[in-house]
């Protein structure tokens, strides 16, 4: 089987404030650039194809940690259409039992104008079966969306309830992957050069 690694993108502003990103191009916040400055990619992973989505946040990291990355458009991160700049919590205030209702649909949850998760999926997947057909190993920076759902595949999750594995900041989630197959290799492996 051929190996895909993700790495989550570095903070944001956003993410400090727990706001909805989406297809928002949020840039890493200062503290965010500092803390990728200290991440150190496994050895393992150091000569591998690099790809990011095209959103500043994850090439910018990439750059950091990588020194290069080649854009990928499918890894984009999930849209959220008009709930972008929100949070869930004013979300859930604002909508009350529609979002309830919503947040119930688990892999098909879609935000106002936005994509749902099965919808990530669609369009990440052929990427995947790509990667798999070409045979060669490869790390991924991209969005803790995408992630959830690549992992959430690997474990025929539904994306209700808690989460089989919880994505740790600053770590790499190992995948072994064949066309159409999605299995978890590691995931949760630090990037800290102090780890």
């Amino acid at each position: 089987m051929t190996l895909l690694a993700l790495i989550r993108h570095g903070p944001t502003t956003w993410n400090v404030e727990k706001r909805a990103q989406g297809r928002t191009d949020i840039p890493l916040s200062p503290e965010g650039r500092r803390a990728v400055e200290t991440w150190q990619a496994p050895d393992a992973l150091t000569d591998l194809a690099i790809f990011a989505s095209p959103l500043s946040r994850t090439q910018e990291t990439a750059r950091i940690l990588f020194g290069r990355a080649t854009p990928e458009p499918r890894l984009i991160e999930m849209a959220w259409g008009e709930w972008e700049g929100r949070t869930i919590s004013e979300l859930r205030t604002t909508l009350g039992a529609a979002m309830t209702e919503n947040e119930a649909q688990g892999f098909d949850f879609r935000p106002d104008g936005g994509e749902s998760p099965r919808n990530v999926l669609d369009r990440v997947q052929p990427w995947i079966d790509e990667v798999a057909e070409a045979g060669d190993d490869v790390v991924a920076v991209t969005h803790l969306g995408v992630i959830r759902v690549v992992m959430a595949t690997a474990h025929n999750w539904d994306m209700l309830g808690k989460p089989p594995v919880k994505i740790r900041p600053a770590t790499a989630q190992l995948f072994d992957i064949a066309p159409g197959t999605i299995r978890v290799r590691q995931m949760n492996i630090p990037l800290r050069a102090d780890k």
